[in-house]
């Protein structure tokens, strides 16, 4: 242990270095025998263009930043046809976080939809260099995430059931197999890994200027030493962009700033929720065992350890992340923006912060003691609060995109860059990325917000994964309900939607409470059982205030909808259920319009979706000149739902408008006086009982709660949360956006027909496009299933496999308390969708049998409520 504790001493004495760059012009010559990242010369002109040539004074897209992120924008934009693409840089390319990030690139990530980032930067990596006749320097051992506790085992087992359905290949391994791909490993502990081949990591400074390279090949114009000085925006919509060398009039804007990225924002009025990190990384002189080698080794994650660590050259590479209260952010950033002329430079090393980790380090890799320090990088990497970057374009202002807050840029520079261009050349997503949009904030993320949560991101990099995990640091934020607190008190369990809190699960007296994650059912399970009772033979209360909430009018209002939605538009006092849908006819969103008045709506929306689906809905509005008014309520909103056999009379008890079904029919909206009270009450619930929900002042929230409970004593009222009403949407046959309908597919294939209008006279958006879709027909189909598990449940996105071969996956699961089995909805091929087929449902490393059913599990209550009255008639007739 003494010459472990002595490396970790005289690493600490490296805190002076402040910057490790190459001589300009300098030459690492690829050696037979080397494994590390290497800077080359290009092989192309010069990519300078910021003093040599005149600016251009037009643009179709001018991006901003010549780092990872930026330039595979602009060479993405180019090489997809866009022309006139103009790339400003401050200074020099891979100036910020670029040039001394430690490359790593990887196929894994825990989202699903990530994945697909991951997946094309590295197929483009491996062809980057012939295409651009720049090396890049380009490794790929593999990489190995080690497993040392049974929670890693399950980890990994869960996400190997996320993987079968993608094309990138990962396996995990038994203890002799991680010992045999990397010899260097102390094996006390490890019970196994789980390897991705094609994983390593490229020299950063050397792809970037590949894509530098690519992007002046088809067309772009690159200037450098060219700082924005200025962002202004035209009546049009169109922007100015103000540099040192003049203005560039330009259709659109790209902020690929880095750490930059939030200065630049404010230059056109935005404040993005980022800030800079220090992160550090140590590579050491030749280490004999090492040299010794005669392949590479593979990158190693100790998740325990939280580090990573893979060869350089005939030497190591270790990267540790900090604990949440020794990490460091660069504060002074946020307020007084980065120093000027930086980026280049490094912060000071502090070794002390990360010595835990490295002892750890040492631990698993003993041969790393032996070698001497060769340099300590500890540089700058932004970071959002959830450290998932924001990609996309902004609610905020048209024709403004960003793609920056990446603490992880080079793995999603060349997906990232692919992504947005065909986002901007299409004018719609290519796929799902909702958890890159920058919209998923708001006017809540506050910058002690960001700098709280960024702090616990950053120390948990490593933590398990659970399913239904919750983070609590920042937490609340402005967004709670007028009922949070006598929520918290009645024992509600909340978890965070977009800056809200809302119960998921409620945890009574003789219930075990707290937040006690696992891979199989936990301490919720019995409560939502309970939950479930009470709103099939009871009634219960939800507070559904977080979902979003639009009202629209004016003289455009209807004309607007109906060219946005596929359904048709509901009668004033109605309520329908409508589909947003791109061009290209996928499944933007899901809304709830409700009219209440010829040209008045109010449209309601998820939580997470808000500024996502706000976006888009302002979009149309300026692409068609709608004359509308658009006033989001959420925040000022309040919203209750009551569901049950007894709602009706609980909410009769409180009113004197006639509640009956008669008076107040199913998808119907009135305004109503409860307990003094004004609410917009519709009748429809997301339970698929009868139910309605409340739209009130968020003010009247507590006062409306307290006289439903007074007014349902008689009738067993209780609380219930969303884990149960998800359960009781799948029993029903509901969709749920994001997970069956999103925009990865079309309404048709996601079951959504009845919600479709073909043969209305509007020409809603992607309508032509459905019907050549409708004519070709799907080689798929959206099923149930209901599955033979123990104690562990589907949740969504599992592989599914029929004679050893992957054939589709799930979309949602569940425990269904009506069946007393789990049950999961899943996309198959045509041929296995017939009812009664049995195929296996990957869940924890088992294959468990699950047999296609007719759905749904339970008919609502409108459809039993009319079977009802439709037997009575029968029978009197008889």
């Amino acid at each position: 242990m003494a010459h472990r504790l002595l490396l970790v001493k005289n690493l600490v004495g490296f805190n002076s270095l402040k910057s490790i760059l190459p001589p300009k012009g300098a030459v690492s010559v690829l050696a037979t025998k080397s494994f590390s990242t290497s800077r080359n010369k290009t092989n192309s002109e010069p990519t300078t263009g910021g003093l040599n040539k005149r600016l251009k004074e037009s643009a179709e897209a001018v991006v901003i930043g010549g780092g990872a992120l930026g330039t595979s924008i602009a060479y993405h934009l180019a090489k997809g046809g866009m022309k006139d693409v103009v790339l400003l840089e401050k200074t020099e390319l891979t100036a910020g976080s670029t040039w001394h990030a430690a490359g790593l690139t990887t196929y894994y990530h825990p989202g699903i939809n990530v994945k697909n980032i991951h997946y094309y930067s590295i197929k483009l990596f491996e062809q980057l260099e012939a295409e651009t006749g720049q090396q890049v320097g380009f490794h790929t051992p593999g990489s190995l995430r080690v497993l040392s506790s049974p929670d890693r085992m399950d980890e990994a087992r869960y996400q190997m059931a996320r993987a079968g359905w993608h094309p990138a290949k990962q396996w995990m391994m038994t203890p002799e197999e991680v010992q045999e791909v990397h010899p260097l490993l102390n094996m006390d502990g490890v019970l196994g890994g789980l390897f991705n081949p094609g994983d390593g990591h490229i020299d950063p400074y050397s792809m970037t200027q590949a894509y530098a390279i690519g992007a002046r090949k088809y067309g772009a114009d690159i200037y450098q030493k060219s700082p924005v000085i200025s962002l202004k925006q035209r009546a049009d919509d169109t922007w100015d962009v103000e540099t040192e060398q003049g203005t560039i009039h330009a259709k659109r804007i790209i902020n690929a700033g880095g750490f930059w990225c939030q200065e630049i924002g404010r230059q056109a009025g935005i404040e993005h929720p980022m800030i800079a990190i220090h992160h550090q990384y140590a590579v050491t002189s030749t280490i004999p065992e090492v040299a010794a080698l005669k392949s590479e080794l593979p990158v190693v994650r100790d998740l325990e350890g939280s580090y990573y660590l893979r060869q350089e050259r005939d030497g190591l590479l270790v990267g540790p992340y900090e604990k949440p209260h020794r990490m460091r952010l660069q504060d002074s950033w946020v307020e007084d923006g980065v120093p000027p002329g930086f980026g280049r430079e490094l912060f000071e090393s502090d070794l002390e912060r990360i010595s835990e980790h490295l002892e750890m380090a040492m631990h698993r890799v003993p041969v790393l003691a032996k070698g001497d320090i060769q340099s300590v990088i500890s540089g700058p990497i932004t970071y959002s609060p959830d450290v998932l970057p924001l990609v996309g374009p902004n609610l905020e202002r048209r024709n403004y995109w960003v793609a920056g807050g990446t603490g992880y840029g080079i793995i999603h520079s060349g997906g990232v860059g692919k992504y947005m261009s065909d986002w901007i050349i299409d004018g719609e997503p290519p796929y799902d990325l909702m958890e890159f949009d920058p919209n998923r904030y708001g006017k809540w993320t506050t910058r002690a917000y960001v700098s709280t949560k960024a702090r616990e991101s950053y120390g948990m990099n490593n933590s398990v994964g659970f399913p239904k995990e919750e983070r609590f640091a920042g937490r609340p934020t402005e967004r709670v309900s007028g009922v949070h607190e006598i929520l918290k008190k009645r024992g509600a369990h909340h978890g965070f939607h977009a800056g809200w809190e809302q119960p998921e699960w409620f945890a009574l007296e003789g219930d075990e409470a707290g937040y006690q994650p696992s891979f199989r059912r936990t301490n919720w399970h019995k409560p939502c059982g309970r939950e479930y009772d009470l709103i099939m033979n009871k009634v219960g209360i939800v507070d559904i205030t977080p979902f979003a909430k639009f009202e629209i009018k004016g003289q455009d209002a209807a004309k607007l909808l109906d060219h946005l939605v596929a359904n048709t538009l509901p009668k004033v006092g109605k309520v329908n259920v409508c589909h947003m849908l791109t061009p290209k006819a996928k499944v933007y969103a899901e809304i709830t319009i409700s009219r209440t008045g010829e040209n008045e709506f109010m449209v309601i929306t998820g939580s997470r979706t808000e500024y996502h689906d706000l976006r888009w809905i302002q979009e149309q509005v300026s692409l068609g000149n709608f004359k509308v008014e658009i006033d989001n309520i959420t925040d000022d909103t309040g919203v209750l739902s009551v569901a049950g056999p007894y709602a009706r009379d609980v909410l009769a008890k409180l009113t004197s408008t006639d509640m009956s079904h008669k008076g107040f029919p199913f998808m119907s909206n009135k305004a109503i006086e409860l307990a003094g009270v004004a609410c917009r009450a519709l009748r429809i619930s997301y339970t698929g009982e009868l139910g309605w929900e409340l739209y009130h002042a968020k003010s009247d929230s507590a006062k409306l709660y307290t006289a439903l409970l007074e007014a349902g004593q008689e009738y067993g009222i209780g609380d219930f949360g969303l884990y149960v009403m998800n359960t009781l949407r799948q029993e029903k046959g509901f969709r749920a956006w994001g997970q069956e309908m999103l925009v990865d597919n079309d309404p048709l294939v996601a079951g959504l027909d009845p919600f479709i209008k073909l043969n209305k006279e509007a020409d809603f958006i992607g309508k032509a496009a459905l019907q050549k879709i409708k004519e070709e027909g799907h080689k798929r189909k959206l099923v149930l299933l209901k599955v033979d598990t123990d104690n562990v449940d589907p949740e969504g996105n599992e592989s599914i496999w029929f004679q050893d071969q992957v054939v589709g996956n799930t979309t949602s699961g569940c425990f269904s308390y009506h069946l007393n089995q789990s049950i999961a909805y899943a996309y198959l091929p045509n041929e296995l969708s017939e009812l009664g087929n049995e195929v296996g449902v990957e869940l924890l490393g088992n294959r468990y049998k699950a047999t296609v059913i007719q759905e749904p599990v339970v008919l609502t209550e409108p459809i039993r409520t009319r079977r009802a009255a439709k037997a009575a008639q029968k029978a009197a007739v008889n």
